[in-house]
């Protein structure tokens, strides 16, 4: 096993175990290295500090332990079992499905949050979609795998790898999404065993449920794992305040707050998004809640035009759900003019009295930055604002303490005079 040898003094984060070792702490590297591999680093003054994936770029290696052990089938077992306890104890996890109000979609590993950094696992019902991040999770998706069968046992039938998109590899590794196992002919096929393709949706879609809303979820066409699950709770906030409400659903992707907010009772919802096929979702996926048609539209348009166009004063409550304006530092002021831009279109145009909740899952946007981009156009606008609400990421999101980085989804709920 390779060795990294760190700078003098560079090794105080992981003491405070934090997960990153940043190219520009390395010394030196002892042994032949490639891409993906475990290697285990040490201070310039010999001390064992951890072990963990080498990865070509800024961030060197990310730490899967600060103990000396070895990575292996044991390793994956024991790191996903715990993670599923903890799902457990959050309610996601269910001996069987039951009536009423239930979740069958949640996330099972949330990177460095999971002590797992690299590594994103969602489950929906009986398929786990992971997605890789680094080399090292990667190459390691075989051995992952064969951890979630252990841990879910027959409750588990198939592993989906969606990586090709989240593969920032220097090696020429083969980047092809595709299952990593299957075991029942339901998952073979793409689809859910019972979908009636009279209904209108590819066969590539299934349903899940989500606090008893149901969603059709394609995780081998849509974005991220198929479904952002990170706005759960966010969801269920909106359909408290829709009762009798006439709501905007900006980027609404497959509808998520369109659902709740029609199921806390709106008067009318308005979903917007550029991307055909997620509005197509949407429509599906209002009737598959049984809403009527009379109380929903939904717009194939870009989001910010669809605002600008609007009437002032139409919409009650508005949701401004983008997505990541900011990739990387170096975009970040031009993220905060985005944010700032959109935040007062919204702003001035709902009605008296109304709601906004607004968001930002760049994780370079810090909750201070957003804030106060945030300010500066309410300020612009000349309203009377005030927040009722700041809001994150689901606990099945978690933030390591020791990595604040992990706390990337902000959001407010402004209530506009």
């Amino acid at each position: 096993m390779a060795k990294i040898i760190l700078k003098k003094g560079k090794g105080e984060s992981l003491k405070r175990f934090h997960p990153w070792v940043f190219s520009g702490a390395v010394q030196q590297i002892e042994g032949t290295v490639r891409e993906g591999d475990v290697v285990e680093v040490y201070s310039k003054e010999g001390e064992f500090l951890g072990s963990g994936h080498y990865q070509i770029g800024s961030i060197t290696v990310r730490i899967l332990s600060f103990t000396e052990k070895k990575i292996t089938g044991d390793f994956w077992y024991r790191s996903l079992l715990q993670a599923h306890k903890e799902r457990v104890v959050l309610g996601l996890v269910r001996e069987e499905e039951e009536p009423g109000a239930f979740t069958n979609a949640y996330r099972l590993v949330h990177g460095e949050g999971d002590f797992l950094p690299g590594l994103i696992i969602d489950i929906y019902g009986n398929t786990a979609v992971m997605q890789a991040h680094s080399a090292g999770m990667f190459l390691a998706r075989e051995e992952i795998t064969a951890a979630l069968r252990k841990v879910y046992g027959h409750k588990l039938s198939a592993v989906y790898d969606k990586s090709a998109a989240t593969a920032p590899f220097k090696a020429g590794l083969d980047l092809k999404d595709g299952y990593l196992w299957q075991n029942t002919p339901e998952t073979k096929g793409d689809h859910v065993a019972g979908l009636n393709a009279s209904q209108g949706v590819g066969v590539m879609n299934h349903i899940v449920c989500e606090n008893g809303n149901q969603f059709y979820v394609n995780w081998i066409e849509g974005q991220k794992t198929g479904f952002f699950l990170d706005q759960r709770d966010n969801r269920e906030l909106v359909k408290k305040y829709a009762a009798g409400k006439n709501v905007l659903n900006l980027f609404c992707y497959t509808g998520g707050f369109s659902i709740y907010a029609l199921s806390g009772g709106a008067a009318h919802v308005d979903s917007v998004d550029s991307s055909k096929k997620a509005i197509e979702l949407v429509r599906e996926n209002v009737v598959l809640n049984g809403f009527a048609d009379c109380r929903h539209e939904a717009f194939c348009e870009d989001a910010i035009e669809f605002m600008r166009n609007c009437k002032a004063n139409k919409y009650d409550l508005m949701i401004v759900d983008p997505p990541a304006f900011a990739k990387h530092r170096g975009a970040l002021d031009n993220a905060l003019r985005a944010y700032k831009k959109l935040n007062a279109l919204a702003i001035e145009k709902v009605a008296a009295g109304g709601l906004i909740f607004t968001y930002s899952c760049s994780q370079v946007v810090d909750k201070k930055d957003f804030a106060l981009a945030v300010f500066s156009a309410a300020a612009q606008t000349g309203r009377k604002v005030r927040i009722l609400h700041r809001l994150t990421q689901p606990a099945d999101h978690p933030v390591n303490i020791y990595h604040p980085e992990g706390e990337y989804l902000k959001g407010l709920v402004l209530f506009v005079e």
